[in-house]
């Protein structure tokens, strides 16, 4: 009998989430798959690590997925994963402002039209049933605009919904984002309803839902794995990839065998000179705090959604985990190039007086009404770094309602609680010690939550 063709040979470079899914995809098509990656480990941005210093595993990078997110669903349900997510019964965002002290929470309406923007109690704090239907302004926005070009930037809906998505969805402050990007996260998931908004995150952590089970189910399929192999050149033979060099070793190419770059925009564009690939990025900060044992969070958060998105203060998000707080500040450039600090001086970021997280209003507009006065310092327009520190001496504690020193350096304490103009206790999470780390911006030290 005639001997089986062995299967060809297929070649994946970059063990991140889209490499583990080409690979999956090439090897249930019948290649051989092979996986290469620099690092030691897969996942890329998109998987969990043992910190020794807090002793826990924790994620490089906080990731929340919506039902929206069809593609990444599907391929979690392919390897079977799914059961690692958590699993909310309703679509519902919850919020907390840490200049005031407001919460809410922002739960979409069942169907396609948006009829919960006609409840004051549905909206949010503060905003008008005309606020939200200039939203049709980004469907017909032209290539060029921004968010800011398209939407009023001034009151309570630009701070506390279009600021909060934008950044997270894009990475980007609304002033520079894409208005047609945006318009296309809005249509997906928010103008479709709460089911595609429902939102997933990692019970576990990102490797135990995206990273292991994967690895498991390439090799399953007679894929292998190499780590420790960073790429260094491609050989091409016409138009071709002919070989591929890893250094001290290569490999080559045989004709017809797919060769898929799973890599960063910037390393492709490196090993493919004539390819015009974006250069431009922003960095996203995590912090990490271990909670003593026995403590207790004061605001209580749902079992199957330990989220809580923030405004008015450095950080966006706040995710927990048993005990594990972790605080994600996106579109993080002005945070992860402050210097490190040096012995002798204070481990925090300087004070820059009128430095705004992100850029504020349009100088050629009127100037917002004035916020109520923060209770660390004055008015404050915009969310600001000097206020809200990730380090050592300069504690998340303060952003969350504890004394210290304000941005002159004069000491003040929370003033008593007088309804929503002050910040109310349950915006402490706990008022103890706790280890930090870092991630991202690379600085580790003890901190309060």
């Amino acid at each position: 009998m005639p001997e089986a063709a062995s299967p060809r040979r297929a070649h994946v470079v970059g063990a991140g989430i889209a490499g583990l899914s080409a690979a999956l995809r090439l090897s249930a098509e019948g290649f051989q798959v092979t996986l290469y990656e620099a690092a030691a480990q897969a996942g890329g941005r998109c998987r969990s690590y043992v910190d020794a210093k807090l002793e826990r595993s924790i994620d490089n990078g906080n990731h929340m997925l919506l039902a929206a997110n069809t593609a990444a669903l599907a391929f979690i349900a392919e390897i079977g994963a799914a059961d690692r997510l958590t699993q909310p019964a309703r679509a519902a965002f919850p919020f907390l402002d840490l200049a005031t002290g407001e919460s809410w929470t922002v739960v979409p309406g069942a169907g396609a039209i948006p009829w919960w923007i006609f409840s004051a109690k549905a909206r949010i704090p503060g905003s008008g049933v005309s606020d939200y239907l200039a939203t049709w302004k980004l469907a017909v926005a032209s290539e060029t605009a921004t968010v800011a070009d398209c939407l009023d930037d001034r009151g309570p809906l630009w701070e506390r919904f279009w600021v909060p998505l934008t950044v997270a969805a894009l990475n980007t402050h609304p002033r520079e984002a894409s208005a047609r990007l945006l318009w296309l996260v809005v249509r997906e998931s928010f103008a479709k309803g709460a089911d595609a908004c429902r939102p997933y995150v990692a019970r576990r952590g990102l490797s135990d839902v995206f990273v292991d089970p994967a690895l498991e189910s390439l090799r399953a399929r007679g894929g292998a794995v190499a780590f420790g192999r960073r790429l260094r050149g491609l050989a091409f033979e016409g138009d071709r990839v002919a070989g591929l060099d890893f250094g001290e070793t290569r490999i080559a190419v045989a004709p017809g065998e797919p060769v898929v770059l799973a890599l960063p925009p910037a390393v492709t564009g490196d090993l493919l000179p004539d390819l015009e690939v974006p250069r431009d990025s922003r960095p996203i900060v995590n912090a990490h705090l271990r909670l003593p044992a026995g403590a207790r969070p004061a605001r209580a958060l749902a079992p199957e959604l330990p989220i809580l998105g923030l405004v008015g203060g450095a950080a966006d998000w706040l995710f927990l985990r048993d005990d594990v707080v972790s605080l994600t500040v996106s579109a993080a450039e002005d945070l992860a190039e402050r210097p490190r600090p040096r012995p002798g001086r204070p481990a925090g970021y300087p004070h820059h007086q009128g430095e705004a997280r992100h850029p504020g209003p349009d100088p050629g507009r009127p100037a917002p009404a004035a916020r109520p006065a923060h209770p660390l310092g004055e008015p404050r327009p915009g969310r600001r770094l000097d206020r809200y520190r990730l380090s050592r001496h300069h504690r998340i504690g303060r952003a969350l309602g504890r004394g210290g020193r304000g941005p002159a350096g004069k000491a003040v304490t929370p003033p008593p609680l007088r309804g929503r103009q002050s910040l109310p206790e349950p915006a402490c999470l706990v008022r103890i010690p706790a280890q930090t780390a870092d991630s991202k911006a690379g600085s580790q030290g003890a901190g309060d939550v």
